[in-house]
């Protein structure tokens, strides 16, 4: 079955660029030492790992780095290694999830800020090579069963969230709680 974008190139970029908007707005002129401060993040699907913002920062760019390495990849008519049968299951996204914000663990958080800052407008960018016609394509989403913009919704939704909400997904969640102080 070939894969179509249920949302337009130009919905994708003011969908991406809101959610980033939901953590960078609470970053932003925050403390650098608060952002290491436990709260409570709601939990993914593939289980709980953040326990503070700067874990979120970490986590949200491991995936959004992933995104773009795999939009890249696609323009050059190749899948990338995340679409691989073997990487698309609860525990290796369990896996992943847990060894980059342990990762991220080791980096100051005003170089995460930094790196969330330029990752954000290189997913921009490179969602904006495309025009309508072309985000709709299937030539263009390399090796993937449809275009490269029903690639990019794939890769940039979480599985049990909103396309591409994946901060508000962990900031909202299905719990309702959002954000908060730690108990």
């Amino acid at each position: 079955m070939m894969r179509s974008p249920t949302i337009s190139r130009a919905v994708a970029v003011r969908l991406i660029l809101e959610d980033h908007r939901l953590l960078l707005d609470r970053i932003e002129d925050m403390p650098e030492k608060r952002l290491y401060e436990s709260v409570r993040i709601a939990e993914g699907s593939f289980g709980h790992f953040c326990e503070s913002l700067h874990d979120l920062m970490s986590h949200i760019l491991m995936w959004d780095e992933i995104t773009l390495a795999v939009l890249t990849e696609a323009a050059h008519g190749r899948n990338h290694w995340s679409l691989d049968p073997r990487w698309e299951t609860p525990s290796a996204g369990r896996a992943l999830n847990l060894g980059g914000v342990h990762a991220g663990r080791e980096v100051a958080a005003g170089l995460l800020k930094h790196r969330l800052h330029s990752v954000s407008a290189a997913l921009v960018a490179e969602l904006e090579r495309y025009d309508e016609a072309a985000w709709t394509d299937p030539g263009t989403g390399g090796d993937f069963d449809g275009s490269i913009g029903a690639l990019a919704e794939y890769v940039a939704t979480p599985p049990d969230g909103a396309p591409y909400g994946h901060v508000a997904r962990h900031l909202v969640g299905e719990t309702g709680l959002g954000l908060s102080p730690d108990p």
